[in-house]
């Protein structure tokens, strides 16, 4: 065997050597780790489920009710975003929203809608209302909500929300 050809043979066990531990790590199904534990975080379901439930009533759909695993769900998102200050669904290698969501105890099929910004529930859930995939997302056929916000930290620190909606 040439000296080049080794070294390509090298590289290339190299290469899938990282492609498996990269699908090992992926297909790890272990629970959230809790990065945002210590950042300040809010329910806001009490306050959003009127809003929720009005625009479903407009649509001839039946309400939803409180789920606390998707309010812990929705809490576990909203203070993860504001800890890495980035409003994201997906954050980070393997990320996995039907498993993040499945740590909390939320059933699936499940939904999630996020924002940053908005200073209050009324602004955040009309945020959503005019954005027509989260306004679909709210209108789907789903029995429970959780919904969530952190204020993060630091000077100018804007709000991140998340809404999980679920079946109970």
């Amino acid at each position: 065997m040439t000296q080049n050809n080794s070294l390509l043979t090298r590289r290339n066990a190299l290469r899938l050597g990282f492609v498996a531990l990269a699908a090992g790590v992926a297909s790890c199904a272990s629970k959230p780790l809790p990065v945002a534990l210590n950042l300040p975080g809010a329910d806001q379901t009490a306050a959003a489920l009127p809003l929720v439930n009005a625009l479903r009533a407009k649509h001839g759909l039946p309400p939803l009710s409180i789920d606390p695993a998707a309010t812990d769900a929705a809490l576990y998102q909203a203070k993860r975003m504001a800890n890495l200050k980035k409003m994201a669904h997906l954050i980070g290698f393997g990320d996995d929203f039907g498993r993040r969501v499945k740590a909390s105890g939320v059933k699936l099929p499940a939904a999630e809608n996020i924002a940053e910004g908005q200073r209050s529930v009324d602004a955040v859930v009309h945020a959503w209302i005019n954005s027509p995939h989260h306004l679909e997302n709210m209108l789907g056929p789903y029995t429970g909500l959780g919904v969530a916000v952190s204020p993060g930290f630091g000077p100018g620190q804007m709000p991140y929300w998340s809404m999980v909606l679920s079946r109970i």
